[in-house]
Formats: structure tokens, C-alpha cells, sequence
């Protein structure tokens, strides 16, 4: 069974990254389960955010012991996926052999659907990759990133539309925090080869070139054919509307939020206070030696769907 996590900033575009993989017929899916997040907690703290406080576990984390909440969280999840677990089942207590069982949960969950390769995205794993390796040391990473300005704008234009403080606020400043964080993450992890980025831009110009990229970094074959759109559950629309666009797998030009909601004033402090997006991509084409104007072969047979194949 091969593991993949989906990781990059809120916003990034993680969505439809994971819902173009879930349309290959190798790799099975589900929604964000935010499991290592739970499991080892201090996110705030990761993000170095302004009102995180300091490391300060209760004993029973500092010995090994799960939270009581991500137990729970498991216990939910495993009623979700595995079929008859409604009966009483124990949750182990301690966190190496609860992050054990999720993961032999998710193996299982993706042979019985006949795949041999699942695909977990939660945006916010970036933060715990060392934990995740440390669990799975074959484990591939796909890191999703999108220029900076353009994160802000999507998180402002969320917010404005749904309202939702626990996803969406913070404000501006606390989200260019954010994302500087994780631009400081990303980069320490180009060039290691368990780890592939996708620069979300270059999705949108040239999907098929990312495909072939995706499936080579993956070991997935391209001369199979795909689902049309993504039909795999991937997110609860009801719970996350905003997700009703990426959710299908269908790559689109996204319209441009920045210029329609921030000013010169703004558009001249994210400039000043951002992490230089343009120095990460160029890194990581450095790295493939790719440079700023190589380009990728193109294969149409990698975006050939099950229907047009049949036709």
C-alpha cells in the first residue's frame, strides 16, 4: 500500500489537487480527517501565531498518551469507513498505536476499494511532517502553492461570503504570517525525493504537463483512463460550501479576487511583507532541472476520460 499526503497552506488550492488525483482509478480518497493535527496538537504554536502560547502538554501527552478528543475523532472516523464497526471497539490510548491503527484503517479501507494507494489532504499536515515521516517513512508528499496575494484574496473572499471564524479568520495579517510559515516549510523540503510540489498556476496553464508530473512522481500510469470528474466523497458541501468549485477535479481558471478586493495601499504592503513566492517556484524548477522557461512534454492520453476512451 503506497501513502500520500496532500499538504500546503489553506487555500492553496489542496482541494482540487486531491480532487484531480482521487479521478485516477489507482487511488483512493477521502475527506480532510485532520488526524496528525489532532494526534500531536500546538498548531497554533506551529504557525508561530501572535496568540499561540508555549508548549505546555498535560503529563499524560508528554508520556505518550492520546487526547481524549482525537480518540474520539477516531473512533468517528472508523465508524465512517470500516463496515460493522458499530459495535464496541477499544480506541487505543496511547498516540504511536492510535497513529498505527489509522493507518492500517486507511489501508484496508483502500483494498477493499480495490486501490492500491491512498491520498489523504488536510493543509494544515505541512506542519507535522516530521511526525508523519517519523510514523511512515515511505510516506510521498504533494505540497500545493499559490502565490500569496492571491491565498489572501480566496481567505477575504471566503470570509466575506461565509462568515466563519473558526476556518477564515484571523484577518489579513494573520494569514500572511501563515503563509510565510509555510512558504519557510515548503522550501526546506525541496529536493528530497519523497516530496513534489505543484505550484498552483502552472496547474492552470498547463494541466496535462502536472498531470504527467503527478503520475510520474507517484508511480501511477497515464495511459489508463480517468473519471470524467472526481467520484470519490471528498468534502461534506454542507459543512464546507466553499469547496463546491474544486470538488470535481475539473481544473479552471480562477477569476482574480485580488484585483477586485484590495487596493494599491494593499496590494503595495503584501509586495513589502510577503515571502517571495516567485524565489520558491524558481528553487524548485532549479531542482528539476527544469529553469524559469523549460517545458514539460504534454500527453493528452493522461486526460483521456473513461467516456471519451469508450467512444
Amino acid at each position: 500500500m503506497r501513502r500520500t499526503f496532500v499538504v500546503g497552506c489553506p487555500r492553496s488550492g489542496t482541494t482540487i489537487v486531491q480532487a484531480l488525483l482521487a479521478r485516477h482509478p489507482a487511488i483512493f480518497t477521502l475527506p480532510e480527517t485532520g488526524f496528525f493535527e489532532e494526534l500531536h496538537g500546538d498548531l497554533e504554536w506551529r504557525w508561530r501565531d501572535s496568540r499561540a502560547k508555549s508548549q505546555q502538554r498535560h503529563w499524560r501527552n508528554r508520556v505518550g498518551f492520546a487526547r481524549r478528543r482525537v480518540r474520539k475523532i477516531f473512533a468517528g472516523l472508523r465508524e465512517q469507513l470500516v463496515a460493522g464497526s458499530r459495535r464496541p471497539l477499544g480506541v487505543p490510548l496511547l498516540r504511536l498505536r492510535l497513529a498505527r491503527q489509522f493507518v492500517a484503517m486507511l489501508d484496508r479501507s483502500a483494498q477493499e476499494a480495490g486501490r492500491d494507494m491512498w491520498l489523504e489532504k488536510t493543509p494544515n499536515h505541512l506542519l507535522y511532517i516530521d511526525e508523519i515521516e517519523a510514523q511512515l517513512p515511505d510516506a510521498r508528499f504533494v505540497h500545493v502553492v499559490r502565490r500569496g496575494q492571491d491565498v489572501l484574496a480566496s481567505l477575504t473572499d471566503a470570509y466575506l461570503r461565509f462568515e466563519n471564524d473558526s476556518v477564515f479568520g484571523g484577518g489579513t495579517v494573520h494569514w500572511a504570517r501563515r503563509w510565510n510559515r509555510a512558504v519557510e516549510i515548503h522550501g526546506k523540503h525541496i529536493g528530497r525525493p519523497q516530496h513534489h510540489f505543484v505550484f498552483l498556476e502552472d496547474l492552470v496553464q498547463d494541466p496535462e504537463a502536472e498531470w504527467v508530473r503527478l503520475c510520474a512522481f507517484l508511480d501511477l500510469p497515464t495511459e489508463v483512463p480517468v473519471d470524467d470528474a472526481c467520484q470519490q466523497t471528498i468534502a461534506d458541501l454542507n459543512h464546507e460550501p466553499w469547496k463546491v468549485a474544486a470538488v470535481n477535479g475539473q481544473v479552471r481558471k480562477a477569476d482574480q479576487k485580488v484585483d477586485r478586493l484590495y487596493g494599491p495601499q494593499m496590494l503595495r504592503w503584501m509586495q513589502s511583507n510577503l515571502a517571495s513566492y516567485d524565489d520558491l517556484r524558481g528553487r524548485w524548477r532549479d531542482s528539476q532541472g527544469r529553469g524559469s522557461a523549460a517545458a514539460a512534454p504534454r500527453l493528452r492520453l493522461a486526460y483521456t476520460s473513461r467516456a471519451a476512451r469508450a467512444s
